[in-house]
């Protein structure tokens, strides 16, 4: 059986920069794999390779065991891919739109039935018949994801779909795409929600400068970074040198510190009192999948995703 994705020693640079460092990852068939990185990591370079919009400087990406280059038009007929980008014609109306792209895929009227399966399953049926200019921007965002779908791909990409939309939109897309899922097609997220990669996906990848620096299941990477998050709401202070070092983040007068171990608690609260520092609020929760991205990727000085 082919792999999903198959990505072996991908290379790729601008100028001076070396966005991509030799990925190798493969994704098989019915995962819901979560690729995830600070902006500037390479994901979207990454995929922008998978669906051919640039050329890798070296290695090969191949979809259902057919090469994005060299078999370009098969390739792409298995993907397809969500944008981050708001990018739209604006002389159609969407289920006009969703036609033409199933067609740009020799999909032809017996894909009526499954473009109505996705207009209903992203709240689109009553705007088919309007023009896509005239659609707010949540719409909007729906109206690409139906894009990216009405050819009925069996690997899907999506690149950060629910970036500013509402929480309407972010149940129904997910519960839609679950289903997709469910039903075998391979689904492949990038988000900075990690709350949902941590929901969704059963295996995670995590990018830092252009290399992968985890992958695993996200039941592992959770169990291999176990521990404990402390909270404190401490308003304006400036903490006492022995505990920077546990110190994850700070904002607005509350401190968050990772810990390996409940003495640390502890250890914490007795340097705060130590430095006459009084503590506001604590909450004491489980080390998440946000715990362990900024564990293994921190704060990156990118401010532009590449």
């Amino acid at each position: 059986m082919n792999h999903a994705i198959k990505i072996n020693g991908i290379h790729k640079s601008f100028g001076g920069l070396h966005a991509l460092k030799g990925i190798d990852l493969t994704i098989e068939q019915g995962e819901f794999f979560a690729l995830l990185g600070p902006n500037g990591a390479g994901k979207s370079t990454l995929i922008s390779i998978l669906a051919g919009l640039i050329k890798a400087d070296a290695g090969n990406i191949s979809v259902m065991g057919f090469d994005v280059v060299n078999q370009y038009q098969q390739a792409r007929q298995l993907l397809g891919v969500v944008p981050q980008e708001l990018v739209f014609d604006p002389f159609f109306n969407v289920r006009e739109m969703l036609r033409f792209q199933a067609g740009y895929f020799g999909r032809g009227p017996e894909n009526d039935a499954w473009v109505d399966e996705v207009l209903e399953g992203l709240g689109l049926t009553d705007k088919a018949q309007t023009n896509m200019r005239k659609l707010s921007g949540g719409m909007k965002r729906r109206a690409l994801i139906a894009q990216a779908l009405a050819h009925k791909p069996p690997v899907i990409v999506l690149d950060e779909p629910t970036a500013g939309v509402d929480v309407e939109l972010r149940q129904m897309l997910w519960e839609f795409i679950k289903k997709l899922n469910r039903d075998g097609h391979t689904i492949i997220l990038t988000t900075h929600y990690l709350e949902e990669a941590e929901a969704l996906c059963s295996r995670v990848g995590m990018m830092k400068q252009g290399e992968i620096v985890a992958l695993d299941s996200t039941a592992n990477l959770l169990n291999k970074f176990a521990g404990k998050q402390l909270r404190l709401t401490l308003g304006d202070v400036s903490l006492p040198p022995g505990i920077q070092a546990l110190l994850r983040t700070q904002e607005r007068g509350v401190f968050t510190f990772a810990l390996d171990d409940m003495a640390q608690i502890e250890f914490v609260l007795s340097s705060l009192r130590s430095a006459n520092i009084k503590v506001i609020d604590m909450q004491l929760n489980e080390a998440d999948l946000e715990d362990v991205f900024m564990s293994l990727v921190g704060k990156s000085s990118a401010s532009v995703s590449i």
